[in-house]
């Protein structure tokens, strides 16, 4: 019994043997508890790290966080691991169909790189952080015995099918169905799949679609081809399911069903090769000031242009995301927070996601991503105030020295004072500064911090955008992150304040290291 974990286990045994054979105090006693009766046959394979999935599902969040660090002292594991086990365990257990299992899911890689961010010694956090949010939802829905992900007969999955098709059975609430054609689809290399599966993430205005869809197929990355089906699948799940809930409160559908293929058409988009031209800063910055200041068909008619006049896609996507960018600087007072599933927040994620993804799939698709992409950043409502720093935030800065401006920085974050917090990272990037030790800094915080489950996200958000973004420009991505980390320091997912993340302490003193 020692040397097998508790799905080969229960795949021997049957569903319900284990509590009839054993007696339910003797089952309860070796650690199987009766969740695991109703898990059998029904459950998925995943070879040699079954064993750590089994323990993420099966164990509540503060017994499991010493048994992980004991992991990662012994060499047992290490963080790409514990992420590998993590996301399968949510996928399995979620199906990509709660909320905050999804957003759980969404943070597991950033989690892992904002580990290369902070010192050696912390390096756990990040990740302890999220694993702790993923462990204790999963407990939350019923531990082990909840399983929205079962097997499909392999006998059911035989033949192509086309994106389009797998996009009617999502908009005719088809779970089963769709289920059983990108599970044909996955038969063939995952890189064509992925481009089958587009459609539905083309097809509805939801952040969440946009960014799974993107951090499903770096998951893909790291877990390997014979994970990729449970990893993906969840997209099409969560497509359904969202359908299912517009239906089911009369909602129309999203008005990009019509817009895309009308673009489509009227810009000759079909066919077309991606063009390379860079037409300067001034083009980008009216394009994102287009974006952010028209409606949504008219932003996406100016993408579809644009993208018709032969202008770089990675131009294009920069445009969508310094417009999206603008949705956090320019966020006036009356809405105190910045962070979380703030406007800004959101459509900078999403249209980070897009620009990700326009990298990896064919060229239609790309083109018709970064469409939805501006159409997604321009629903919201510009806001009317100036942007952050203002002339005031400024004033309130009485030194340019390059340490001071970054205490002032941590003063301002510790403080929540955005508009200061804002002002000293503006004023630190003026002089070609290196961005390195603001993004140390503000790692800090985001480890510590709830974020209302977007924190790690939007970090690496950030992070790649100020990477792709041109020198002009890309400090406004690091204003936006000092920004919104003052917002969120302190509050918990109910914006009570006082709160640290869920388990933070905890892995602090288990690690040895300064809370």
């Amino acid at each position: 019994m020692t040397s097998r974990n508790r799905r080969q286990f229960m795949g021997d045994v049957g569903r319900g043997m284990l509590t009839v054979g054993l007696g339910a105090s003797t089952a309860s006693m070796m650690g199987f508890s009766t969740a695991f009766a109703e898990e059998g046959a029904e459950s998925l394979s995943f070879g040699e790290l079954d064993a750590l999935v089994d323990l993420m599902q099966s164990t509540p969040p503060d017994r499991l966080q010493p048994l992980l660090v004991n992991k990662l002292q012994a060499g047992e594991a290490d963080l790409p691991r514990l992420i590998s086990a993590a996301a399968l365990a949510n996928a399995e257990t979620f199906g990509g169909q709660d909320y905050v299992g999804f957003h759980t899911a969404m943070a597991m890689l950033p989690a892992l790189e904002l580990a290369r961010v902070v010192p050696k010694e912390r390096q756990p956090l990040p990740v302890l952080k999220v694993l702790y949010r993923n462990s204790g939802q999963i407990q939350e829905q019923g531990g082990a015995a909840t399983k929205m992900l079962h097997p499909l007969a392999a006998e059911k999955n035989a033949g192509r099918q086309t994106g389009g098709q797998l996009r009617d059975a999502v908009r005719d609430v088809n779970m089963d169905g769709a289920e059983q054609i990108f599970a044909g689809m996955m038969q063939g290399p995952t890189e064509d799949a992925y481009n089958d599966l587009q459609p539905i993430v083309q097809d509805d205005i939801n952040v969440h679609r946009f960014v799974l869809a993107h951090r499903a197929y770096q998951l893909v990355s790291l877990l390997g081809a014979e994970h990729a089906h449970t990893i993906l699948r969840q997209c099409v799940r969560f497509c359904v399911d969202h359908e299912e809930k517009r239906v089911s409160r009369n909602n129309p559908p999203s008005a990009i069903r019509t817009v895309l293929p009308a673009l489509f058409d009227q810009y000759k988009l079909e066919g077309i090769a991606l063009g390379e031209e860079d037409p300067g800063d001034e083009w980008v910055d009216e394009l994102a000031q287009t974006i952010y200041g028209s409606p949504p068909e008219q932003a996406a008619e100016a993408a579809a242009a644009a993208l018709a006049e032969g202008v770089d896609p990675e131009v294009v996507g920069e445009a969508i995301s310094l417009a999206s960018n603008l949705l956090v600087l320019r966020q006036g007072t009356e809405n105190w927070r910045t962070h979380g599933d703030s406007a800004g927040v959101h459509t900078s994620d999403a249209a980070n996601a897009w620009r990700n993804m326009a990298r990896c799939i064919n060229d239609r698709n790309a083109i018709a991503g970064l469409i939805v992409g501006a159409f997604h950043t321009a629903r919201y409502q510009e806001f009317s105030g100036a942007a952050y720093p203002t002339e005031e935030h400024l004033a309130e800065i009485s030194s340019l020295d390059p340490d001071k401006l970054l205490a002032e920085a941590a003063d301002a974050v510790e403080n929540n004072d955005q508009g200061r917090a804002a002002a000293a990272i503006h004023l630190y990037g003026e002089h070609g500064r290196s961005a390195e030790p603001v993004f140390n800094l503000m790692a800090r915080y985001t480890v510590s911090e709830d974020g209302r489950l977007h924190g790690e996200k939007y970090f690496q958000t950030v992070r790649e955008e100020y990477a792709t973004t041109r020198e002009a420009f890309r400090w406004r991505q690091m204003v936006g992150l000092a920004r919104v980390t003052a917002s969120a320091y302190g509050y918990d997912r109910e914006d009570q304040h006082g709160h640290r993340a869920p388990g933070y302490e905890d892995a602090c003193r288990l690690l040895g290291v300064e809370v």
